[in-house]
């Protein structure tokens, strides 16, 4: 057995760099291949560009404070920090983080004090990335951004249900709107 132990441990080896080259080189270069083939835009993040320029992700969430866009989810979009804050439903600094965002909500967008609000328009998403937001969230800013930009509510309103994604598979999540998508179109000029 002794005398055996250096092929064995040859074989080991051999073996081992085998698998590596084979599951860690050759395995990763064939599906990055084949991503860039058949989904390459997804492939290289979803960029979304404007006159030659990349201004964002499709699957990045950003940051818009002007009334004359709309406004994602009431979160910081930090790269550095993609993570859920672990706070539960009782939590005094989760509660009162979203009764502060639900009253900024509410005075941005002309609200009554007691207004109902969409979920997602007052609390972080556990990633802290997401582009999206709900239709009635982006519905709601509707009047806010009419009135900044001088547009038609009913062009706009128009606008915001063009960009409406629908569930995955008919089945999956909810319908959504690409917050930069949108903003980018309202700069383009699409709502009239």
């Amino acid at each position: 057995m002794i005398a055996s132990l250096p092929a064995e441990l040859m074989r080991a080896i051999r073996v081992t760099l085998v698998f590596a080259v084979v599951t860690g080189l050759l395995y990763s270069l064939a599906f990055t291949g084949i991503g860039q083939v058949i989904f390459p835009g997804q492939a290289n993040g979803s960029l979304i560009t404007k006159n030659g320029q990349v201004v964002g992700s499709a699957l990045i969430g950003q940051e818009f404070k002007s009334d004359k866009y709309f406004h994602g989810r009431p979160q910081p979009y930090a790269a550095d920090n993609s993570a859920g804050s672990n706070l539960g439903p009782n939590n005094k600094a989760l509660i009162d983080r979203v009764a502060s965002s639900a009253r900024t909500a509410r005075s941005e967008n002309g609200l009554a004090p007691d207004a109902q609000v969409p979920v997602d328009m007052v609390t972080y998403d556990f990633t802290g990335f997401d582009p999206d937001v709900s239709e009635a969230t982006a519905l709601l800013q509707v009047h806010r951004v009419a009135q900044a930009r001088g547009l038609d509510e009913t062009k706009l309103r128009a606008l915001v249900e063009r960009y409406v994604q629908g569930r995955i598979l008919w089945i999956f999540g909810e319908p959504h709107v690409n917050v930069l998508q949108l903003n980018l179109a309202l700069d383009a000029g699409e709502a009239g």
